[in-house]
């Protein structure tokens, strides 16, 4: 007996297409990928100084940044200078890393002994891993 097929009956959908799921969590992944590092950073305008390399600022570090105004901040948290070691010691204890490191992004018009204080406060603090960060010179601006 041949079977009739009657009109606008369908079988059931009996499995699940993962591919624009998959498609949908990929794109997702890409976008934290490229976003998670801008956060870590504070919005300070800070013109930095220029050096040959910058290999410390690509691993997972605290970011204490100096702008030319005198404004601080730890990551991506403004801060006042007296509050800066409690801040300091909070970050340094929830990175659960003792060889984390710190990096002092200044302003090149920031007085050297404002960027010393920053390096002594933090190593007060409990670092022991401290970095300045500085632009990368290009070899046409020799």
């Amino acid at each position: 007996m041949r079977r009739m097929r009657v009109p606008g009956y369908h079988l059931p959908i009996t499995k699940v297409n993962v591919v624009p799921i998959i498609d949908v969590s990929l794109v997702l992944v890409i976008i934290l990928l490229v976003t998670a590092p801008l956060m870590s950073v504070a919005d300070l305008p800070v013109d930095l100084p220029q050096a040959r390399s910058r290999d410390s600022e690509d691993e997972r570090n605290i970011s204490i940044t100096l702008s030319s105004t005198g404004a601080l901040a730890v990551d991506d948290e403004v801060v006042t200078t007296d509050g800066l070691p409690a801040v300091l010691q909070t970050h340094l204890a929830k990175a659960g890393d003792k060889d984390v490191l710190v990096v002092v992004r200044a302003d090149s018009g920031a007085p050297y002994t404002e960027v010393q204080k920053l390096l002594e406060e933090a190593r007060d603090a409990g670092a022991t891993h401290l970095a300045i960060a500085t632009r990368q010179k290009t070899e046409a601006t020799r």
